[in-house]
């Protein structure tokens, strides 16, 4: 029976063992991560920037650095502060650096140069996944998840107040011109060069900020002249008495429900005015007139005049509703801090300033192709993304390792099928993502647990669900193929498939902003997030562990690790 307690020796040496193998046990996810960037991935592109040789201490190994990052990034370390405090408290950051201690600047500098980098990274690690037998393609799902910039709302400003401020910095350089020339003259000898301009500079991002302002405004000018152009012609087409089949365009409704409504009206007038005229001619000849259970229901008490009127009435609210949202929505502004950033509205209300994220994902939850945008609409991307998650679709048919003799064709979504099926929400609903080549598609026509509960209810009606929003007959087509039970079984796989890595690069791995400026480092941020997803969707999932690594061929030219495989 113990007397005590276990002695305290702060003065003991060698308190860690002397090897760093020791430190560590062997199946230590950190030693996958060392051995996967070092050995098969082809990080060449992150070591071309960086200086070799020359006057002053040696860099810091690039393969290093992605390590550090990658590691970082997967447990919620996205500070280069921090990693740099990491480096020296945390044994698996201390195993990663090998001994040395990058500062908090070298980190900084070289994800700041993530730009041209990340984006092959992605695809090498997707590659790698697709080696290993990961990719299943038998649906995919596409879905955008907002993510916060490195900005904040309150640097937002309208059109007005950025021209001010641009008036004042020119008038501000003009004034310290002036006053430089007055002292030194007008070549003093240290003037700053023209291409050492910089983005960073405040006046720079207030200009782009303007220019990114009047390019919405003359954008949006444009398509508000192109739909009150084709508002006419449908108006003028109504008015001919050939209405457009299904829902009126934008900005149309209220004047085409009350045209379908007078023209109802109308007809029915005509068939009283024709009845009352015919009546009054047999009376004037003599007879008795026509008999009265022939006479047509006046106007304003027959059914179908009083159902367009009611749907002219609910047209007028629609319309005076929609104009009061309008009417909340913050009007156009751009961002001073970083002006490629939007404001993004969120669930639940309210406003970010950040991108929309857009993720394919396949059915093993690894994301096949990423974009960053800065649109709020998802509809717009719905077609690029299929076309990259096609191409991603070919490099894992590709990549992946042959079939065992006698295991068949091979699962739906397999290399003679690759996508099988291609999900999407409401967002992604429009006429030409319906219609665009490529896989089988579901895009939802609603919210599921609306579909569902409508096809219910038109499964106990003995019906059709009525024409969507949208009216044409594609997503007709479409909400009618959703109201299947095939349909309700596949849409359901949307949710867990599309929404789960966003989940965990939000939530598991902390990754909630930014810390990149600039649309093009922005996006490279957040491919790298998501190429961190893949790989440690690789080793939880057991696909990627050392046996799979060592079954694996190294990529052609690339040295060694200094490290050994771990026992």
């Amino acid at each position: 029976m113990a007397k005590g307690y276990r002695p305290v020796n702060r003065d003991q040496p060698f308190l860690l063992p002397p090897c760093m193998r020791d430190w560590l046990p062997p199946d230590h996810p950190v030693w996958l991560v060392i051995r996967v960037v070092e050995q098969h991935l082809d990080t060449s592109a992150f070591g071309a920037a960086r200086r070799t040789g020359g006057a002053g201490a040696a860099g810091y190994d690039p393969d290093m650095l992605v390590t550090l990052l990658v590691w970082g990034y997967a447990h919620g370390v996205t500070s280069s502060r921090r990693m740099e405090q990491l480096c020296g408290t945390d044994v698996a950051f201390r195993v990663i650096c090998g001994g040395n201690l990058p500062d908090h600047a070298t980190i900084a500098r070289f994800r700041a140069a993530f730009a041209g980098t990340a984006a092959g990274l992605f695809a090498e690690v997707l590659a790698l996944c697709a080696r290993l037998g990961m990719g299943k393609l038998g649906v995919v799902a596409l879905d955008g998840t907002k993510i916060a910039a490195s900005a904040s709302k309150s640097a937002n400003r309208g059109e007005d107040r950025l021209r001010k401020m641009a008036g004042d910095a020119v008038a501000a350089h003009a004034a310290a011109d002036a006053a430089e020339d007055a002292m030194f003259g007008e070549a003093a000898g240290d003037e700053v060069p023209g291409d050492a301009w910089s983005p960073r500079w405040r006046d720079g991002r207030i200009a782009a900020a303007l220019a990114g302002l009047e390019a919405e405004r003359a954008e949006r000018e444009a398509e508000a002249a192109r739909r009150q152009a084709a508002a006419g012609q449908d108006l003028a087409d109504a008015a001919a008495g050939r209405p457009r089949r299904g829902r009126p365009a934008a900005g149309t409704e209220v004047a085409a429900a009350d045209l379908a409504a007078r023209r109802i009206r109308a007809a029915r007038q005509a068939r009283s005015d024709d009845w009352a005229a015919r009546d009054a001619a047999a009376r004037a000849a003599g007879g008795r007139g026509l008999d009265r259970r022939t006479r047509p229901v006046p106007p304003g008490e027959h059914a179908g005049v009083r159902a367009a009127e009611a749907r002219a009435g609910r047209a007028r609210a629609r319309a005076a509703a929609e104009k009061d949202k309008n009417r909340e929505e913050p009007a156009p502004v751009r961002n001073v801090t970083d002006p490629d950033s939007r404001l993004m509205p969120v669930r639940g209300g309210g406003f970010i300033q950040g991108y929309n994220a857009q993720n394919a994902v396949s059915q093993d939850g690894l994301i096949l192709a990423t974009e960053l945008t800065a649109d709020q609409n998802d509809a717009p991307w719905f077609e690029p993304m299929l076309r990259q998650a096609e191409d991603a679709a070919r490099l894992i048919a590709a990549r992946q390792p042959p079939l065992p003799r006698g295991a068949g064709p091979g699962p739906p979504g397999g290399r003679e099928h690759l996508i099988g099926l291609f999900l999407a929400d409401a967002g992604y609903l429009s006429e030409d993502n319906l219609a665009c080549s490529g896989p089988d598609r579901l895009i939802a026509t609603g919210k599921r647990r609306d579909l569902e509960k409508t096809a219910r209810q038109a499964a106990e009606a003995g019906r059709g669900q009525d024409l969507p929003a949208g009216g044409s007959e594609a997503i007709a087509a479409m909400a009618e193929r959703l109201r299947t039970q095939d349909g309700i079984t596949a849409c359901r796989q949307r949710g867990h498939i599309a929404e789960t890595p966003h989940g965990h690069i939000k939530h598991n791995m902390g990754f909630r902003q930014l810390s990149l400026r600039g649309k093009s480092r922005a996006a490279a941020e957040w491919a790298f997030a998501c190429a961190v997803q893949n790989l440690f969707k690789a080793i939880t999932s057991g696909h990627l562990t050392t046996a799979t690594l060592n079954a694996l061929a190294r990529p052609a030219g690339h040295p060694p690790s200094p490290l050994p495989a771990p026992a």
